[in-house]
């Protein structure tokens, strides 16, 4: 019997295009079995437990045409509705059978194609957030990939804030050796105040982050809303750390998490054939994009804004600027009434 958590994971390798050799290799189980699931429709949406016992066709059997033919016209027809009119025709079954059928034979679409835009080395790095839930409490998965070599930094925190973004890029500007001339976000709030271009408009990015972009010297570039899939690069290695690092993995708090990371990335993330490149990241970035990189900057980034809410990254102590203490001298009143009678 196969729990619910292995089945939500062939969901997933199915909707990324993982064949069903690969599929079946990593789970653990024949290819039989995954075209068994599949062909008779026992995978459901939510990728729950697959229903073992098979609806038997007896009393539905005259009316799947009418079914069939409701569904090709209206594919996204409830099963329930199905079950009110075809039983307004003379069924006189149960709606299991009917909700086993519809299961079936219910069209799909097609997956919309995703289309990679493959960059030069040195060029673009994608980043993204990715929510994860510990026993000690929800962290942010922080992931920057370099768009040519597939290079992947990672690094958890406990709040999603811009200060996050901005000391995770510049840890990650440090593990990569450099800078690439633009960093592509998802519509995120930190970087992205308002986004005028469906409107023929501009973007419009967050001020202080413009000072971050021009003291590392990359351009802000943005998905455009709704449109998140053109950055693939990014959003894959999401898909993989859940699966490869975290999935089936424990961890003791936050300073293991973190040292895990770290191991994770040089012994096995950066070091894999990845399945686009067919190279391993480190040796194609080593190779080819380390050296295309921009220089870092010769210090960090320096905010005009109080850092007392950094969202420091796991595993690290805490790191608060403050603003310099202003020292006021202190006077008794009758001083000032002197010096107000001395100016009259």
């Amino acid at each position: 019997m196969y729990g619910a958590n292995r089945l939500m994971l062939l969901r997933q390798m199915l909707e990324e295009g993982l064949s069903k050799t690969a599929i079946a290799a990593q789970l653990g189980v024949s290819r039989r079995v995954i075209y068994h699931w599949l062909q008779t429709g026992q995978l459901d949406r939510d990728g729950s437990a697959p229903r073992v016992r098979q609806a038997p066709p007896g009393k539905l059997a005259p009316y799947q045409p009418i079914i069939d033919a409701r569904l090709a016209t209206y594919p996204e027809l409830s099963a329930v509705r199905l079950f009110e009119e075809v039983r307004a025709a003379g069924y006189g079954g149960g709606i299991t059978q009917l909700r086993d059928y519809v299961a079936r034979v219910r069209p799909r679409p097609e997956p919309e194609p995703v289309v990679r835009f493959e960059t030069p080395p040195g060029v673009q790095a994608q980043v993204d957030f990715a929510t994860v839930r510990f026993p000690w409490g929800r962290r942010y998965a922080l992931l920057v990939v370099l768009g040519y070599s597939r290079l992947l930094w990672l690094g958890f925190y406990p709040r999603q804030t811009m200060a996050a973004v901005i000391d995770g890029l510049e840890t990650a500007f440090g593990y990569f050796g450099g800078v690439p001339r633009e960093v592509l976000f998802d519509q995120m709030r930190a970087v992205v105040v308002e986004d005028r271009r469906p409107d023929g408009g501009r973007l419009l990015e967050n001020a202080e982050f413009l000072r971050v972009a021009a003291h590392w010297g990359f351009r802000i570039r943005a998905c455009r809303p709704y449109r998140a899939r053109t950055k693939g690069k990014v959003e894959r290695p999401v898909s993989y750390v859940r699966r490869n690092f975290l999935y089936g993995r424990d961890f003791l708090g936050d300073a293991d998490l973190d040292a895990q990371t770290r191991r994770w990335l040089e012994g096995t993330a950066n070091v894999r054939v990845h399945g686009t490149t067919r190279e391993a990241p480190r040796t194609r970035f080593e190779r080819d994009e380390q050296a295309a990189l921009q220089p870092l900057a010769s210090h960090p980034y320096r905010s005009m804004l109080p850092r007392a809410d950094a969202g420091d990254r796991v595993g690290d102590p805490v790191r608060v600027e403050r603003s310099p203490h202003a020292i006021v001298e202190r006077r008794p009143l009758a001083v000032y009434a002197a010096l107000a009678e001395a100016g009259s």
